[in-house]
């Protein structure tokens, strides 16, 4: 069960530990008794989770704006026609043929 923050108008802040399916309702104030509502003064405990879980979050995070696709994750770092380094093998001649005059002369084209 998580931990929740309340906010009693008497007695100020206090932390409960309830069910999720409980976690909207007010929480009983444990010094004077008084139903309270919840509040946000904390972030999620998520130093105490273990790493897949933190990981898996970060990459929910990561994924809620800008979702992974093929268009924003490139060909990868070997990828000659995206770096700009690597200049393309392959030559047309006037006639249409391509031919790869820097790499492997003996190899027959398609």
């Amino acid at each position: 069960m998580p931990y929740y923050d309340y906010l009693c108008d008497a007695c100020g802040p206090f932390t409960e530990l309830r069910p999720m399916a409980r976690s909207a309702e007010r929480c009983d104030c444990p010094a004077c008794g008084t139903p309270a509502p919840r509040a946000f003064f904390t972030t999620p405990f998520l130093a105490s989770m273990d790493k897949g879980a933190r990981v898996a979050h970060a990459t929910n995070e990561k994924a809620a704006h800008e979702p992974k696709t093929l268009k924003n994750l490139g060909h990868g770092s070997g990828c000659g026609c995206c770096n700009g380094k690597a200049k393309p093998k392959a030559v047309y001649r006037a006639d249409g043929a391509k031919t790869f005059p820097a790499a492997r002369p003996w190899m027959i084209s398609h």
